[in-house]
């Protein structure tokens, strides 16, 4: 019996690798920003003990795998599979730098816009960790970045808790030597590949007797799927160009903004809905104070979309790596001068979204480009790099509410950041973490240089909605007197 091993990539997972070769200018990688107090991890000299970080870095990574694993390639399609790397070397992904003074969050951001802009290397495990010193209130920063291959929204943050851990730790803890194991040899790859494919017309078979039989209602969830796939379909075509809605270049501006889940919960509580359609209405309001004021944008019959990515996993999935995700489009309601009636409308939105099951639209093409293969992920990725399909994307992701420690250095804040591609030239993503919501905002260099004014609208557009709930607060206390 072989000793060998590898994992065959699924073709979301691929797909992500597939837009790199496509587009030049796109690096899919996802990543983050966290800031940790700096006095826990110096040396007795006042320098970071980065050979202490490292060690605590390794022992943590039996709990991901997948940190030592690098891409290999099948001899028939040349699909990729992960495969255990022989070579690892930690020094590689864990790096060490520092700001300038007065090392001021500005220019924390500009570095990490710089370091999120490159691509990862394809020949080492696709991740990286840098350690940044000298930054304000004695704080230590760290840029992760890893591939989108790797992981969605979900899986980064089992992967990030992972890393770090719930009690403070003085030295790292005790593990056992990694040994990799062996790679398999092209013909056994590509016996695989031959394997895979003389069963996909049987699992075609099995699936078409199921809906012809009707087992478990299979025809009208069959019916169901495609309808969603075909609104999905029209929804992605349909969207009209804004004027930041150009080809991107592979520079990156990088921003964040911190709010309070207490206050979110304030205006959800006033107006209902969920905290996701609070943070779409004050996307939809910053966006529409940006495009007027900066812009000089008539929004009267702009149709704004945003790709809002919904996790699919079941609740066994949920520690699983990988993308387990499907694609939302809402339609934001920039022009809509009053914050309560944008919350309402987005309300409405995801309600029928979530009644209708929009998401499995994306899992029926999921499943086609499986069926499909790499030059039908190709030809769509072209397709995309000219068009444009949304007009940003928001992803929110569920983070811990517990304090995480790095050895014994408390994690303070986690600012994420999300890939851009095609004419996408400006991508939100939020992480919850100990109460607090961060706002991550990425953007192409040279199509939004006055990122900050999006920023500050988004906070104007916040506030909006956080009056409303007062006044609505002091309205209701005024009529129970």
């Amino acid at each position: 019996m072989s000793g060998t091993w590898y994992e065959r990539l699924t073709q979301l997972d691929n797909a992500f690798l597939v837009q790199e070769d496509e587009l030049p200018s796109v690096a899919m990688h996802v990543a983050s920003t966290l800031t940790l107090d700096a006095a826990p991890l110096r040396r007795n000299d006042g320098a970071i003990d980065i050979d202490r970080i490292e060690e605590f870095v390794v022992s943590r990574l039996d709990r991901i795998p997948r940190y030592r694993q690098v891409l290999a390639y099948t001899p028939l399609e040349n699909h990729p599979v992960w495969v255990d790397d022989d070579n690892f070397n930690i020094h590689y992904h864990v790096r060490h730098t520092r700001l300038p003074n007065p090392g001021n969050e500005r220019q924390l951001k500009r570095l990490v816009g710089r370091i999120f802009s490159t691509r990862l290397d394809r020949h080492k495990p696709l991740w990286e960790l840098w350690f940044v010193e000298g930054c304000e209130e004695d704080r230590i920063a760290v840029i992760c970045k890893v591939h989108h291959c790797m992981v969605d929204g979900v899986s980064g943050a089992e992967l990030l808790t992972a890393l770090l851990s719930p009690e403070p730790l003085e030295k790292p803890e005790a593990t056992m030597a990694w040994k990799p194991r062996e790679r398999p040899s092209a013909v056994e790859l590509g016996a695989g590949e031959i394997r895979r494919a003389a069963a996909a017309p049987l699992d075609i078979a099995s699936n078409l007797l199921r809906i012809a039989a009707d087992e478990d209602g299979a025809r009208a969830d069959t019916r169901r799927r495609f309808a969603s796939f075909g609104k999905m379909m029209g929804d992605m075509t349909s969207t009209e160009s804004l004027p930041f809605n150009q080809p991107i270049g592979p520079h990156r501006r990088i921003d964040w903004m911190p709010m309070s889940i207490a206050q979110i919960k304030e205006i959800r509580n006033a107006f209902g809905g969920t905290l996701n359609d609070v943070v779409l209405a004050t996307a939809a309001g910053g966006f529409g104070r940006f495009l007027r004021r900066e812009r000089s944008t008539n929004l009267r019959d702009v149709h704004f979309r945003a790709m809002a990515p919904v996790n699919m996993r079941k609740p066994d999935e949920d520690k699983s790596p990988g993308n387990r995700v499907a694609n939302w489009v809402i339609e934001l309601p920039v022009a809509e001068p009053d914050p309560v009636a944008r919350l309402a409308a987005i309300s409405e939105q995801t309600a029928e979204l979530k009644k209708s099951k929009a998401a499995e639209g994306m899992e029926v093409l999921t499943n086609f480009t499986e069926w499909a293969g790499d030059g039908f992920l190709s030809l769509m990725t072209r397709a995309l790099s000219s068009t444009t399909p949304m007009n940003t994307v928001i992803t929110n992701v569920p983070g811990p509410q517990i304090p995480l420690y790095l050895l014994n250095a408390r994690l303070r804040q986690i600012h994420p950041h999300v890939p851009l591609m095609g004419t996408v030239a400006i991508g939100i993503a939020l992480f919850s973490y100990e109460g607090q919501l961060s706002w991550g905002f990425s953007a192409d260099w040279d199509l939004i240089p006055d990122l900050h004014a999006l920023v500050e609208e988004t906070q104007r557009s916040f506030e909006e909605l956080l009056q409303a709930a007062h006044d609505a607060g002091g309205e209701a206390k005024r009529e129970a007197d």
